[in-house]
Order: structure tokens, then sequence, then C-alpha cells
């Protein structure tokens, strides 16, 4: 797909953007649990924020996960994965196909928070973790963190992933992943799993700003 085509797609979906970041405010503002969840959670993303401003950053981590994410998705889509190398400075994978969810989706997946649910899930179902809820939340909350502070570092600098999608169209894209990793990954950690409604929210809030934009224009 041309580029120009999407610029022009990540301009149509500027408003539902807009209208995510609305739902994920009202989901956040309903979502409660702070003894149980957000405490905790908050309090390991504080812990990940100590380590990457005062320690060196754990880059071959990160590579290793942004090049494993690549590989994930090209499963995902039926593709096949040649070859992968990875360092602290950068890596890469030969993949049999591409688009623009594989390219994008170490910027959005949080691949180690993915992982901490799945090790603490299977450990709950066979060893009853339940009494370790807390520390799932902590552990999570500094896998979230790790996931957003690298990648923003990362973004920093200039990024083959981004510039073959475009700037624009990439931003669009992170930018509704992310959201859409914390519109439905929240209710479940604060066990108001309402994922229909969750999608109605999103489609008013988007309602609302095509409205505003409609009256503004």
């Amino acid at each position: 797909m041309p580029k120009w085509i999407k610029f022009l797609i990540a301009v149509l979906l500027l408003p539902v953007c807009a209208g995510a970041a609305r739902a994920l405010w009202q989901v956040l503002r309903n979502s409660g649990g702070a003894d149980t969840m957000w405490v905790p959670f908050l309090g390991g993303a504080a812990c990940w924020c100590v380590i990457f401003f005062l320690l060196p950053k754990p880059m071959w981590v990160y590579v290793f996960g942004h090049e494993l994410t690549h590989a994930l998705w090209t499963w995902l889509f039926g593709g096949e994965v040649k070859k992968m190398k990875v360092s602290s400075k950068g890596g890469h994978v030969l993949i049999s196909k591409t688009n623009f969810v594989i390219a994008l989706a170490p910027y959005f997946f949080p691949l180690y928070a993915i992982l901490v649910i799945a090790v603490f899930a299977l450990g709950n179902l066979i060893w009853n973790w339940h009494g370790y809820l807390v520390w799932f939340h902590l552990l999570l909350g500094a896998a979230y963190a790790f996931h957003v502070s690298l990648t923003i570092h990362v973004l920093q600098t200039q990024q083959s992933d981004i510039t073959s999608q475009g700037y624009l169209f990439s931003a669009v894209v992170i930018f509704i992943g992310n959201i859409c990793v914390l519109l439905f990954g929240i209710p479940l950690l604060t066990r108001h799993p309402e994922l229909f409604k969750i999608c109605g929210l999103w489609a008013t809030e988007t309602g609302k700003v095509f409205v505003w934009l409609h009256h503004l224009f």
C-alpha cells in the first residue's frame, strides 16, 4: 500500500484516536480496585522507573523482546521466521512476509507484560497463586513500565519499522494499539471485564468527537 494512502487513512483515524483516549479516561475513572490492583501496579512501575533512570538500560533484553515480537506476529499471520539476530546495539529478524501489524507490533504489544500474565495464570491454575496477587500486579506494573519507557527511548532514534510505514500512520497504529491494551486490559485486572461495553464506550466517545468536528467546521 502506498505511503500516501496510509497517510490519508491515518488522518481519518485521528478522531478514532481521540475517542479511544476519551474512552480510556472513562475506564480509568471507573476502574476502582485501588487497594488490590492500582497500588502494587503503580508501585512496580515506579520501581522500574528508578532502575530506568539510575542504572544502565538493559537494551539487549529489550531488543530480544522487540525482535521476538516481530517473530510471534509473523507466525500469527502464517509467515515463517528464518533468522533472528540480537545485540544490545540493535537486531533484526528475517521473515517470509510482513505487514504494518508485524512491523509495528513491538511498539504496542507489551511482550514481557504478557509473559508475566501467562506465567501467573499457569501458576495460579496449578498451584493456586491467588495469595500472591499483589506480587503479580507489582511485576506486571514493572513489566508494562519497561515496555513504555524503552519504547519511548528507542523511538527517539530513527527506526526502520516506522519509516517503512510512514510517520503519521505508524504513530496512529502505535497509539491505538497501546490504548487497546489498556482499554481491554484494565477491566480484566480490576475484575470488570465488560468488553462489549468498552467497545460501545469507544464508539460513543468517537461519535462525540465527530460531532464536535462537525460543529467546528
